[in-house]
């Protein structure tokens, strides 16, 4: 070997070969596509073996890559649970950290968590919001204990439980409201639902606005009026206090959100509290 080993390496290799890409990597790590090069040149360097090859659909493991992935993985987790364990104050014996989608937290999850900590005073708990390549990023590096998320990816590592499934409406600020281009607020609610989007509106020729977070969307709906596509359960009560209207003509979508855990994850701790969540959202 040439040189010390890098946890910051490590950590980078694991992001190009869960997204198959430099660039892909670089955006999730929100660093320069160079930066991620440079790692993987001296990881590579240090272990005296190539670990891409690069082509035009992206980066694929060789096969000292793909024996390295374990070892990676290993170390990444390692350091992350060294740095929560000595920064653990005294008084706690572990810590979670559970992730989901913004959208997904509103609701039923909030209490969920909120009630944590009085049912595990000896656990400190820490609660992230993020999109599912991050919240995926976090539970291979095992940052991240519990995810939460629409479009899960399957990894061996990690196990998918169902958590909920979505039922998202279209629903207006005005009952005689058409969908147009310029009144329609388009939220980004991952792969699933806008290839259901497009297959229920082909000729749709684009939203005028687009946002990543469904309380923003309600938001902009509220403020300026137009419609969208939003969780029944999170629109109900504007519904009920006459708000919003549905428009009871335009197509329903089904969007199934997952409950994401480690393998190597303190089952005793961990899974009862997934129980719970599960419970809480039924």
């Amino acid at each position: 070997m040439d040189g010390p080993m890098n946890v910051e390496h490590a950590r980078t290799f694991l992001a190009v070969a869960d997204t198959g890409s430099f660039v892909a990597a670089a955006e999730r790590l929100h660093v320069t596509q160079s930066t991620v090069s440079a790692r993987v040149g001296a990881l590579e360097k240090t272990l005296g073996a190539r670990l891409f090859v690069r082509n035009r659909s992206g980066a694929v493991l060789t096969n000292s890559g793909g024996r390295f992935l374990r070892y990676a993985g290993q170390l990444v987790r390692t350091m992350e649970r060294a740095r929560q364990d000595i920064g653990l104050p005294k008084q706690f014996r572990g810590r979670v950290v559970i992730g989901a989608r913004m959208g997904l937290w509103d609701g039923a999850m909030v209490d969920w968590f909120a009630s944590l900590s009085r049912a595990y005073p000896e656990v400190s708990f820490r609660a992230e919001i993020g999109f599912e390549a991050e919240l995926m990023q976090g539970l291979v590096e095992g940052r991240i204990d519990v995810g939460i998320m629409f479009t899960p990816q399957r990894r061996p590592n990690l196990s998918v439980v169902p958590f909920l499934t979505e039922r998202l409406v279209m629903v207006t600020s005005d009952r005689d409201l058409d969908m147009r281009p310029e009144a329609y607020i388009h939220v980004d609610w991952g792969p699933e639902f806008d290839n259901q989007f497009s297959a229920s509106f082909p000729e749709f020729p684009g939203p005028a606005v687009t946002v990543n977070i469904g309380w923003l969307g309600l938001q902009c709906l509220e403020k300026n009026g137009g419609c969208g596509y939003f969780p029944e359960r999170l629109a109900r009560s504007r519904i009920a206090e006459g708000r919003l209207f549905v428009l009871p003509d335009a197509p329903v979508f089904e969007l199934p959100a997952w409950v994401l855990v480690r393998e190597d994850r303190s089952k005793s701790l961990v899974d009862p509290m997934v129980d719970g969540l599960r419970r809480a959202v039924s």
